[in-house]
């Protein structure tokens, strides 16, 4: 396919989507104009399937941040006139073939060069004139992303806590240094693909790019493969590392530490470490988001005559919790500052809900007491207006 017919594609239109449209917008259309136009459920529908495939490289194009910059400056350069005429009803009064590889003898290159460095980049093409070629292989390579899994005690999980981790990932063969042959011998740049890595197909309307079948996107072929990696340059490497926990993880919570995973390749950045944490129960404290909660028993005259208690906090001294008379039972309190640390330093509370105990068991002036305050509560009938409201209905 000619530049020209990339240049008269607007892909925004294909996908339905306005230009300022964002990613989700236009995965969200696409997903829709797949289903629809998708060959499997349009089985010998030729101009259906034409408008899939038109779909997908539209899609191919403009849910890549860095081809979709790419494609909008470069329609922005050609609709503003590049090298003099502008493309109206006049057709497309440029030579090519000088715009993309033979704009050396201009001054300076000008918009040819930029044009070329942009549709280079677009179509994997390489810049004016083409006299630099980077192989697939020897381009910077982000390292994968790693995932690890920790168990936490309950108060590890509130305060935060560093923790060893033995990890498993992919990494640059050390038999071969990552190049996937055999010590001794050199991997040699793949001929149907230039060492780019990646191969134009046609599909009669249009071409899109594809990893290379014969070095699988490499850009180099091996020989004589590496015993250790298979050829593959990659080895399975094993590490210890230290990862700090945040305060504040939940059960369940993924953690992500930058750059804590797989080492790049060819200089390029690490991946990224994600930790599933779980976190153990404990036998007194739970937790309600940022907030510890605790059941804090009192007695049925603490409870009624009003009293100050003792409450245990995590990992600190216990606090001094005013019960007021005649407090239900379940009445739950706050304390300030005694619960998880959040991200910007700062705690939660302690939510203390009183327990109010009956006695299994009665001495004989225990017994006696309790009589005397019943007689002298007779009158009060807690459930009266129960009764009364219940019958209402």
């Amino acid at each position: 396919m000619s530049t020209k017919d990339y240049l008269e594609k607007d892909y925004y239109a294909v996908l339905g989507v306005p230009k300022t449209a964002t990613a989700d917008e236009i995965k969200k259309a696409y997903r829709k104009l797949a289903r629809q136009y998708h060959p499997d459920t349009n089985q010998g529908d030729a101009a259906k399937e034409t408008k899939f495939k038109e779909v997908s490289e539209a899609y191919d194009i403009l849910s890549d941040g860095k081809r979709r910059k790419e494609y909008d400056e470069a329609r922005t350069l050609f609709g503003s006139g590049v090298g003099g005429q502008r493309p109206g009803g006049g057709g497309f009064p440029f030579d090519f073939g000088d715009l993309f590889g033979g704009t050396a003898g201009q001054q300076g290159g000008g918009a040819g060069e930029r044009l070329g460095d942009l549709f280079g980049g677009l179509f994997n093409r390489g810049g004016a004139g083409g006299s630099t070629r980077t192989t697939s292989a020897t381009r910077p390579r982000r390292g994968q992303d790693v995932e690890s899994e920790v168990t936490l005690s309950f108060t590890e999980a509130v305060e935060g806590t560093t923790v060893s981790l033995r990890l498993t990932s992919s990494a640059a063969c050390t038999a071969c240094s990552g190049t996937g042959a055999k010590a001794g011998t050199t991997p040699r740049v793949c001929p149907t693909c230039e060492g780019t890595g990646a191969a134009s197909r046609n599909l009669g309307n249009f071409a899109f790019s594809e990893p290379c079948r014969d070095c699988k996107g490499r850009g180099l072929l091996v020989d004589d493969p590496c015993p250790v990696c298979e050829g593959n340059g990659r080895a399975k490497s094993t590490r210890t590392i230290q990862a700090r926990i945040p305060a504040g993880v939940a059960d369940g919570q993924r953690v992500k530490l930058k750059g804590k995973g797989a080492p790049g390749e060819n200089g390029g950045p690490a991946g990224d470490l994600y930790i599933l944490t779980h976190v153990k129960p404990h036998h007194v404290f739970g937790r309600t988001g940022d907030n510890l909660t605790i059941t804090v028993p009192v007695t049925f005259s603490e409870a009624a005559l009003g009293a100050e208690i003792k409450v245990p906090t995590l990992k600190g001294m216990p606090v001094t919790l005013r019960v007021p008379a005649g407090t239900p039972n379940g009445r739950t309190f706050r304390v300030r500052g005694r619960g998880v640390t959040r991200k910007d330093g700062t705690k939660g509370d302690l939510l203390a809900s009183v327990e109010v105990l009956v006695p299994k068991t009665l001495d004989d002036k225990s017994r006696e007491l309790l009589n005397e305050f019943n007689t002298a509560t007779a009158g009060d009938d807690p459930r009266a207006d129960l009764i009364q409201r219940a019958r209402s209905e």
